[in-house]
């Protein structure tokens, strides 16, 4: 059920991304999502961007749990682990992983809105 939860998601999230220097930014919060779902539905999001920066993050038991994926053709500017570091460290946490595909994990569930609105200015900085 959740991997059909993650499916019908990724077409409102696709909806909600900005256009930022000819790329895709999406930085968005899943209602009970787990890691799993945010994996799933990050894949999703990339196959449908095609040119993406993406991190999804969930919040259960007053913890964040965040997601970054960057397509092949952006690694060369953006990689995931700086991304998923960047927004970790404004909620309380940090992490990282490869340059496409990373994660962290927080603390601080409160500033996860204005951490992910921090987002698209950081990939703009960077293409």
């Amino acid at each position: 059920m959740k991997s059909k939860f993650a499916g019908s998601q990724s077409d409102d999230l696709v909806a909600r991304a900005q256009a930022v220097k000819g790329a895709q930014v999406l930085a968005a919060s899943l209602e009970g999502a787990d890691a799993k779902t945010l994996r799933e539905t990050l894949d999703k999001l990339k196959d449908k961007l095609k040119s993406a920066a993406i991190v999804l993050a969930a919040v259960a038991d007053g913890k964040v749990t965040l997601i970054a994926g960057v397509t092949p053709d952006l690694t060369a500017k953006i990689k995931a682990g700086e991304l998923v570091n960047m927004v970790a460290q404004q909620v309380g946490g940090k992490g990282g992983g490869r340059a496409d595909m990373a994660q962290a994990g927080g603390t601080e569930p409160d500033n996860l809105p204005a951490a992910l609105e921090s987002v698209a200015a950081w990939v703009e900085q960077r293409l």
